[in-house]
């Protein structure tokens, strides 16, 4: 059963992700009939810690207080990424984790647990800014960028700030039920589940190609992405044999002509969502779609949304 739960602090701790660990586990709502947890934050580092928004924090326990733990959390923290974590927290953690508790990674809280190596060959997620750095680093980590959140039992990580809520409140419909998720989430007015993964929220726009040999064949191709167009056009335009201008497209451009016009589609499809009322057919044909069904299946497997909920995140309710 989950009932105690720690929560490892470093300086430089981010307000928001221990935030969201205190308020889904730390907050007690007996009066609604929730569990209460044996709940605790404990530090690697002092009892004093600089937090990272400019004040510091008090903390009563060390690290003796996660070895009664049935969860430990690792919420984020200011350059995570690439500083040295104490080996006794690296070990506290893989004990816990030896003895049967489970871990848990808000944001950038995930480099704590690869260091402690309990992410090898297992898939994690992380905020989408860290992922190749993570992937750099942990090459045994296998590393899922485009995820609210992994559980890799007794390993849990998560994306993103607001991520740790979703990772969170999944271990607590895992452990004690959906009803009691469903009631937690109630409390903290936010969705008990979000469709969709990290996807939707990343800017990914293509990098333009700043050779001159199809400089222009590529402006060309935004300026009319609602056309149909082969290899063989194209080449034409850049006056080359369709063979050469698929080499150089993608020896300067990383990609396909088929995925880069894919690609531009759907980032324009996404512009308008966010910036217009128009008909998903009229999206559609304005992107070179053709009809909704295509436009929300490559949308789908582009952004991992469909293009009616994305349009209710980016633009709000009254867009549905």
């Amino acid at each position: 059963m989950l009932q105690n739960v720690a929560v490892a602090l470093l300086d430089g701790v981010n307000p928001f992700e221990l935030g969201v660990v205190c308020e889904v586990f730390g907050t007690d709502r007996s009066d609604d009939g929730l569990p209460v947890y044996d709940f605790a934050v404990a530090s690697a580092e002092g009892p004093a810690l600089r937090m990272n928004s400019g004040f510091s924090l008090q903390v009563e326990h060390g690290l003796e207080r996660l070895e009664t733990a049935d969860l430990i959390a690792v919420p984020a923290g200011h350059g995570y990424a690439s500083r040295e974590f104490p080996p006794e927290l690296l070990d506290a953690l893989r004990r816990a984790v030896d003895r049967g508790a489970r871990v848990l990674s808000v944001c950038s809280g995930v480099f704590v647990l690869a260091a402690a190596g309990l992410l090898d060959d297992r898939r994690c997620a992380v905020h989408w800014k860290h992922a190749r750095d993570l992937a750099r680093q942990y090459p045994r980590v296998a590393v899922e960028p485009d995820v609210l959140y992994v559980d890799e039992d007794p390993v849990i990580t998560s994306a993103g700030t607001a991520a740790g809520i979703d990772a969170c409140l999944h271990l607590v419909r895992k452990e004690q039920g959906t009803e009691v998720a469903n009631k937690i989430a109630r409390r903290m007015v936010v969705p008990p589940h979000r469709d969709g993964g990290q996807a939707q929220y990343i800017e990914r726009p293509l990098p333009h190609s700043e050779a001159d040999t199809i400089g222009e064949v590529l402006g060309w191709m935004e300026r009319h992405l609602d056309e149909e167009v082969t290899v063989e056009q194209l080449a034409l335009r850049a006056h080359m044999s369709p063979r050469t201008f698929a080499r150089r497209f993608q020896q300067e451009t990383g990609t396909t002509p088929y995925r880069w016009i894919l690609r531009q589609r759907v980032l324009l499809a996404q512009r308008l969502l966010e910036a217009t009322d128009e008909t998903m057919d009229a999206i559609a044909g304005r992107t070179g779609f053709g009809n909704a069904a295509t436009l929300r299946h490559h949308f789908v497997r582009a952004v991992g949304t469909t293009p009616n909920a994305y349009r209710r995140t980016f633009k709000g309710p009254e867009a549905a």
